[in-house]
């Protein structure tokens, strides 16, 4: 099981003569360390594999050994060898000693090819972004697509809304309640646990777990950190909850959309629109099973229009395209692209009931969008949509 255009990219590079270290980021179980070994076994080169996935067990020194052990491998016929660093954010300082030892090898015009994977984009990305500016390239692995997941493992379009695009859990979803559990404590929970709490400063834990869960609740909808604080039992000021959406957001769980404001500047997550980043997340963590979830309109229309939402979060990584929604008193666009100066305004029919009007004519006039899309409906029908690379619709 690999994805395609990943698998392209990172073998391509690694056969490319010595430059970069290559860094696999991305969410939990979508994939990244079986890339990363499929890949390794089609360059026929000399390889070590290390995982640093057990917090506090590894020193910085067992880096360095891991390093040291790679660069034996080094031998005549082989002028090249490849080390997989798993989880390399949890090594204290790593970043520090990678770029001791890459620049030391870069002198010695030894040729090691590095790649380095890690489960929380927000906190590699700092290390890199810190230590390593100029000598990485950053390959975001993202939640598996519709399309992915129908090559796979020949599921339909109601099992991908429902089940979302988490390969490792494919296998369970005959035993639904066994599914459930293996979303809630080998990802959400490890998730939270692992690559949040246990890396960052989190005043209040159970307050970002609270928030977690409840914007899987409210996926899909407005609500103001005001309104929000009214919900949690452990409630922060808007400073923090700002805060903690955006490590849950990293992690590859849930994510607080912006609302667009044409040339105005900007504020930041006054009302933020939630979105799961993988549907999996809201069907595990709700009362419904599949057959249920496809017999309560309004709940099936919050999976549909969460099933869009994802595609788009998890398809602009590493794009120059940006995602808000849009909202003017009553009137609402469930999501906007933009990309330079053109706006795409996407309106999702999807059976769920909904609180406001669609502001589609009224952001036609106002902002003057270069593509307006109907999905769902009368419009463009929802397989379809979930296979249409976010690009194109920018396209003449």
């Amino acid at each position: 099981m690999i994805q395609r255009e990943n698998y392209q990219i990172v073998f391509k590079r690694l056969e490319e003569p010595r430059h970069f270290i290559q860094a696999l980021v991305g969410p939990r179980q979508v994939g990244k360390t079986t890339l990363a070994l499929q890949i390794i076994d089609s360059l026929k080169l000399p390889s070590h594999y290390a995982s640093a996935d057990e917090i506090g067990l590894y020193p910085i020194s067992w880096l360095e050994q891991q390093w040291e052990t790679t660069r034996l491998l080094i031998r005549p016929p082989h002028k090249s060898a490849i080390l997989v660093l798993d989880e390399i954010q949890k090594i204290n300082e790593w970043s520090t000693l990678v770029k001791r030892l890459w620049d030391e090898d870069t002198r010695k015009k030894r040729s090691l090819k590095v790649l380095v994977l890690g489960s929380a984009p927000l906190l590699i990305q700092h290390g890199l972004s810190e230590s390593l500016a100029g000598r990485f390239e950053m390959i975001p692995i993202r939640h598996w697509t519709y399309k992915e997941m129908q090559t796979a493992f020949q599921w339909n379009i109601e099992q991908y809304i429902y089940y979302g695009g988490y390969p490792g859990a494919a296998s369970l979803i005959q035993d639904e309640t066994r599914w459930k559990q293996y979303i809630i404590n080998s990802l959400i929970e490890t998730t939270i646990s692992k690559d949040i709490l246990s890396l960052s400063v989190i005043q209040k834990p159970a307050l970002l777990r609270q928030l977690f869960y409840l914007g899987c609740i409210y996926s899909g909808q407005i609500l103001s950190y005001q309104k929000l604080t009214g919900q949690l039992q452990d409630a922060g000021n808007t400073t923090t909850l700002s805060h903690y959406l955006d490590l849950i957001s990293a992690a590859g769980l849930i994510c607080g959309l912006n609302k667009y404001a044409g040339q105005r500047i900007r504020q930041r997550g006054s009302s933020p629109k939630f979105q799961v980043q993988n549907t999996a997340l809201l069907s595990a963590t709700s009362a419904y099973t599949f057959v249920e979830a496809q017999q309560n309109r309004d709940f099936w229309g919050r999976l549909v229009e969460s099933a869009i939402g994802a595609y788009l979060i998890n398809q602009i990584v590493g794009k120059n395209i940006q995602l808000f929604y849009w909202r003017e008193e009553h009137q609402e666009v469930d999501f906007i692209l933009q990309s330079g100066k053109k706006l795409i305004a996407i309106e999702v029919k999807s059976g769920k009931t909904k609180e406001t009007l669609s502001g589609i004519e009224v952001f036609r006039k106002k902002f003057k969008p270069y593509r307006l899309l109907l999905v769902g409906g009368q419009g463009i029908q929802i397989e379809q949509f979930l296979t249409t690379p976010v690009e194109k619709w920018f396209l003449d």
